[in-house]
C-alpha cells in the first residue's frame, strides 16, 4: 500500500509541474489543431460521405505521436539529470520503480487528458451522422496504449542522456521505425526483396497492432503488443538508473 502511495505522489507532483510550464497547453493546442485540421480538411471527412473517424481521425495518430509525445516524455529524466536533481530523487526513501512508474502514469494520465479534449470531434460525427461508437471508444482505447508505448520509449531515451533534445531525436527515430515496419509501401518492398521477413518486421509495427482497435476489435495480441512494448521499455529504463546510481 506504501509503494502505491508513493507511486501516486510522484504522480500527482509530476502531473503538476506540467501545467506550470507552457510546454503542457502548447502540447493540448497543437495536438487539438493537428485532429482538427486532418480530420475535416486533409482526411476528407466530408468528402467520404460516412460518419466514420477510423480513416480521417484515427489514421493520422501514429504520426502525431511521433513528434507530440517525444516532445513530452524527453524531460522525464533528462530534466532531472541536467539540474542535478535525480540523485536526491533516487536517494529518498522510494524505489526506483516507483519513481519510472509514478513519471509514466503523469505523462500517460496528460497524454489521456490531451485525447480525452477531441471529444468535439465525436459530438461533431454524432451530430452529422450515426456512427458506432462502440467502434470509437475501442480506437481511443488503442490510441491511448500507442501513445503509451511512444512514451514508455521515450522514458529510454530521456534516462540515457542529459540532453532533451537528443532524447527526442532519438526516441523519434525509434518510433518512426515502429511505424515504417508496418507502413504500406515498406511491406510491399519487403514483399518483394524479403517475403519471409513480411510477417516478423510488421509484429514489430503499432501501425499494425493499432488497427485492429481501428476496427472496434479489442484482440489480446494488440492489448499484449503495446503493455509488452510499454513494460520491456520501463524495465530498461529502470536497469538505465539503477546503472547511474552505482556510478
Amino acid at each position: 500500500m506504501n509503494a502505491w502511495h508513493n507511486v501516486w505522489t510522484i504522480t500527482k507532483r509530476e502531473l503538476g509541474a506540467y501545467f506550470t510550464a507552457p510546454l503542457a497547453y502548447v502540447f493540448i493546442v497543437i495536438f487539438l489543431l493537428l485532429c482538427g485540421f486532418f480530420t475535416f480538411f486533409v482526411g476528407g471527412f466530408f468528402e467520404r460521405q460516412e460518419a466514420s473517424l477510423v480513416r480521417p481521425f484515427f489514421d493520422w495518430h501514429p504520426w502525431f505521436y511521433l513528434f507530440l509525445v517525444p516532445a513530452v516524455g524527453m524531460r522525464l529524466w533528462a530534466e532531472e539529470r541536467r539540474v542535478g536533481t535525480i540523485e536526491l530523487l533516487l536517494t529518498m526513501p522510494i524505489t526506483a520503480w516507483q519513481a519510472i512508474v509514478g513519471k509514466f502514469l503523469a505523462s500517460w494520465l496528460f497524454l489521456a487528458l490531451a485525447l480525452a479534449l477531441t471529444f468535439p470531434v465525436v459530438l461533431t460525427v454524432n451530430y452529422l451522422g450515426d456512427p458506432d461508437n462502440g467502434v470509437i471508444l475501442t480506437a481511443y482505447i488503442g490510441s491511448w496504449l500507442m501513445a503509451g508505448a511512444y512514451l514508455a520509449i521515450s522514458c529510454i531515451t530521456s534516462a540515457l542522456t542529459r540532453s532533451q533534445v537528443v532524447s527526442f531525436i532519438i526516441s523519434l527515430v525509434v518510433c518512426l521505425f515502429l511505424i515504417l515496419a508496418g507502413f504500406p509501401p515498406v511491406i510491399n518492398v519487403l514483399e518483394q526483396v524479403a517475403p519471409r521477413l513480411v510477417d516478423l518486421v510488421t509484429s514489430f509495427s503499432v501501425m499494425t497492432h493499432f488497427e485492429g482497435f481501428q476496427k472496434g476489435v479489442l484482440d489480446s495480441r494488440d492489448l499484449l503488443f503495446f503493455l509488452s512494448v510499454i513494460g520491456f521499455s520501463l524495465f530498461t529504463t529502470s536497469v538505465i538508473l539503477r546503472t547511474h546510481r552505482a556510478g
